[in-house]
């Protein structure tokens, strides 16, 4: 897109659109495949920022499960047996690989190694 057309699309956008282009750029940043391009049964390194939690009860094991977005969709990193991770909150940036599955038609990854990013960017 030329100059003048990323001006336009700026000055046009929604707030929701800029945060969510905005995301992806900083998760390009970090070598990590676009959200919405993983596909399942594929190891994939993924890049975002945690949007919400959710502690469900999952028949014998509990687990914690962190919506992960990049500004192009949002998969799930559910941390089996776990009531909380430390680090991992809503808001907090992170670096996640792991293999990547689908469960009731959401990308999900069990256990995904995880690396947080600190507020400036680098590793934490």
């Amino acid at each position: 897109m030329s100059g003048l057309g990323q001006l336009l699309h700026r000055l046009t956008a929604t707030r929701q659109e800029l945060d969510a282009a905005d995301e992806r750029r900083a998760s390009m940043l970090q070598g990590a495949t676009a959200c919405a391009e993983v596909a399942p049964r594929t190891r994939a390194k993924v890049a975002g920022i945690v949007s919400a939690l959710t502690y469900r009860p999952r028949g014998v094991a509990p687990a914690l499960v962190a919506q992960l977005f990049d500004g192009s969709a949002t998969i799930d990193l559910i941390f089996l047996g776990r009531h909380d991770v430390p680090g991992v909150e809503p808001g907090r940036r992170l670096v996640a690989e792991g293999m990547v599955a689908e469960e009731d038609g959401r990308r999900v990854m069990f256990n995904p190694d995880y690396q947080l990013i600190a507020r400036s960017g680098v590793h934490a």
